[in-house]
């Protein structure tokens, strides 16, 4: 019976993990960006946090907004200001995997926005942008589903 119940667990566990790591949106305990405003990056241009009360589920995970107008903005266009790789690492994804990212690592460019793991990684980023960003480009179609 024992080992029967630990088997069961353990199956469990697979399965959960199996299914919580195969978002396409990196959504620490299912908040994308933890919790930030992803409109905020393009208009107020810092990473702001977003209120429970405006919030969206989209593509997987929750959106939080600082108000109500940006999320609808959102809603209206959420490929516009979701960030790019599901806000995935973007250097990560141009190394082809997928890495979990730091808010304060953000840069929008070309009206899009990235993530970085860290602050050293977004200064290698920084090195060849564009580079980095079409090899990203490629790899994020056959990764984007992958754990």
């Amino acid at each position: 019976m024992k080992k029967t119940i630990v088997s069961a667990v353990l199956a469990l566990l697979v399965f959960v993990g199996a299914h919580a790591q195969k978002s396409s949106v990196f959504a620490p305990n299912g908040k994308a960006i933890k919790g930030y405003d992803p409109v905020a990056f393009f208009t107020e241009s810092k990473p702001v946090m977003g209120k429970e009360n405006f919030s969206y589920k989209w593509n997987g995970a929750e959106w939080y907004f600082s108000s109500q107008e940006n999320m609808e903005k959102f809603k209206a266009n959420p490929e516009k200001y979701a960030p790019q790789y599901g806000g995935y690492c973007a250097y990560g994804m141009s190394q082809g995997h997928k890495a979990p990212t730091e808010t304060e690592t953000w840069t929008v460019l070309d009206d899009k926005l990235y993530f970085n793991y860290n602050s050293k990684v977004k200064e290698m980023f920084n090195k060849d942008r564009q580079g980095y960003i079409e090899k990203a480009d490629k790899n994020w179609p056959e990764l984007k589903d992958k754990p």
